[in-house]
């Protein structure tokens, strides 16, 4: 009788221990918002039927590699990771196995989120449905692809530790910060990289050619960063996908669809405040002029084809038509996202906040590498503007590496 009476209680108390680990359905439904706010889904989805199952490439300057399966299957996805595994995969960049994983997994920025955290991401990630998909090996140029040297890379430029609050400021700006420096991983992006893909810390947030486009400076830069945004234009960009200053175009659409414009209206507000509590991490540019050549050329172009949505004086339509006089990203050092604008033309983004449509046709093939550069270097010096002179050599670069698919 005893003996029965003791396997009851074992049983009871496995049960109950089991009844215990399952999380909560406040903790999976934090962490689904977590996984939101980490546009997880934007790099280990390669197939919209099979949500994060990896299998996507990411190209970067040194080849490329694949995000790894997320979804719970035992076999080639997380399902038979310990919750020790998870934390240390998210915030040192370790496998199960103790192999490194490559930066280009955000583990620099993930080492700042609490354990907590981590584990929300993971309960929630644990209640998807499991996808057998076994990623693919990189294809990285000789010797990037030994493992190996990742330990001498975290050596040199991993810096892991939490984020520390900073007392002296507000709880709205520390939860900014955290989500920007941690969870957001917006360095990842708009932060210059060194030779080895680290970031430059000391030019934190100030833009960067990624992917083919240019993710421009996030600091406080007057011309080309945010000082002449406010942090309700910074609130509503990320929401909606537009403001009166700018539309999101390229890989940040796909931000602010899959991430930002899902995220609590707190949370974006944080982003906005910390952001615009940020100072200028590197001077701007002095701009010459282009001669007068140059600007009544570029200004017949854009009679032509542009004053028809833009205006005359390039005020455009606000959250329709982007304006042109002040706009950050047009007076960049680097016209990456403006030529490739102009070559192929841009979709509005479509948001719950914002979902009408605005079309700009591409004009690769009605203009020349002349025309595009004369237009290009028209509208960033004009109405206040001052952007770096833009050569046909720039556009013809641009124009192949667009047919090349880089």
């Amino acid at each position: 009788m005893r003996t029965i009476l003791a396997v009851i209680a074992l049983c009871s108390a496995v049960a109950n221990a089991a009844l215990a680990a399952e999380p909560s359905p406040e903790l999976i439904a934090y962490g689904k918002a977590l996984v939101e706010a980490g546009d997880c889904a934007g790099c280990h989805t390669a197939d919209p039927a099979k949500p994060f199952a990896g299998g996507k490439r990411i190209d970067t300057p040194f080849g490329a590699i694949f995000a790894p399966n997320l979804t719970p299957d035992r076999d080639t996805g997380i399902g038979a990771w310990r919750d020790a595994d998870f934390t240390r995969a998210l915030r040192y960049g370790i496998a199960p196995d103790g192999s490194n994983y490559y930066p280009a997994f955000p583990y620099p920025y993930f080492t700042k989120m609490t354990k907590d955290d981590t584990l929300a991401i993971r309960a929630y990630l644990a209640t998807l449905a499991p996808v057998a998909n076994r990623n693919k090996p990189p294809e990285l140029r000789w010797p990037f692809g030994y493992r190996g040297l990742m330990r001498l890379w975290n050596a040199m430029y991993f810096k892991p530790g939490l984020f520390e609050p900073d007392q002296s400021k507000s709880a709205a700006w520390n939860r900014g910060g955290y989500l920007v420096t941690g969870l957001g991983h917006c360095g990842a992006c708009h932060t210059p990289k060194n030779y080895f893909g680290a970031d430059r810390d000391a030019q934190a947030l100030s833009g960067n050619e990624v992917g083919g486009w240019f993710a421009p400076r996030l600091d406080g830069a007057v011309r080309t960063g945010l000082k002449s945004w406010s942090e309700e234009d910074i609130t509503e960009y990320l929401q909606s996908g537009r403001n009166a200053k700018s539309h999101a175009g390229g890989p940040m659409a796909e931000v602010v669809v899959n991430a930002t414009a899902k995220m609590s209206d707190a949370d974006v507000r944080a982003i906005a405040i910390y952001l615009k509590s940020l100072p200028s991490t590197r001077r701007e540019t002095i701009v010459t002029p282009p001669d007068d050549a140059e600007m009544k050329a570029g200004q017949a172009v854009y009679a032509k084809l542009c004053i028809a949505c833009h205006e005359a004086d390039g005020s455009g339509a606000p959250r329709i038509y982007p304006p042109l006089p002040g706009n950050a990203l047009l007076q960049s050092n680097n016209p990456t996202s403006t030529l490739r604008i102009i070559l192929d033309g841009a979709h509005t983004v479509t948001t719950p906040r914002a979902p009408n449509t605005g079309e700009m046709p591409g004009y690769a093939k009605q203009l020349s590498d002349d025309e595009i550069a004369a237009v290009t270097n028209y509208i960033r010096n004009s109405w206040g503007n001052a952007g770096l002179l833009v050569t046909p050599a720039q556009v013809a670069r641009a124009r192949k590496r667009e047919a090349s698919g880089e």
